[in-house]
């Protein structure tokens, strides 16, 4: 594994601990993220940094690595940057409850095989 790919899985891996720890301040109670607007604006950032360090991934990784949609990965930091005011709260919720723990095991499972 080349150097910047460990490095932008690792970044990938920290912004979904930020998230984990945003959540866990609202004990992963689904009401109060969709009452907090701060935590919003900052889970969707991270999310949208998760996406953009994904187009960093060397192409030989993400071609050896097919096991995660690097393309929608990407697609979902181009949707939350350009569309200003038309995040949909149910999908950002579903994605760091059921997406991006799976993100997260399997950057740390190619890291820990490297």
């Amino acid at each position: 594994m080349q150097q910047r790919d460990r490095d932008v899985l690792e970044h990938m891996i920290r912004y979904c601990d930020r998230i984990a720890g945003y959540l866990n301040k609202l004990e992963n109670n689904k009401s109060r993220f969709m009452e907090e607007q701060m935590c919003q604006d900052a889970c969707c950032m991270c999310i949208a940094q998760i996406g953009e360090l994904s187009g960093h991934l060397s192409d030989e990784y993400k071609a050896t690595h097919t096991d995660l949609p690097w393309r929608e990965i990407k697609d979902t930091r181009n949707f939350y940057v350009h569309n200003y005011g038309g995040i949909d709260l149910e999908y950002v919720w579903n994605t760091m409850m059921i997406d991006l723990p799976v993100l997260k095991q399997k950057c740390q499972s190619s890291l820990d095989q490297e």
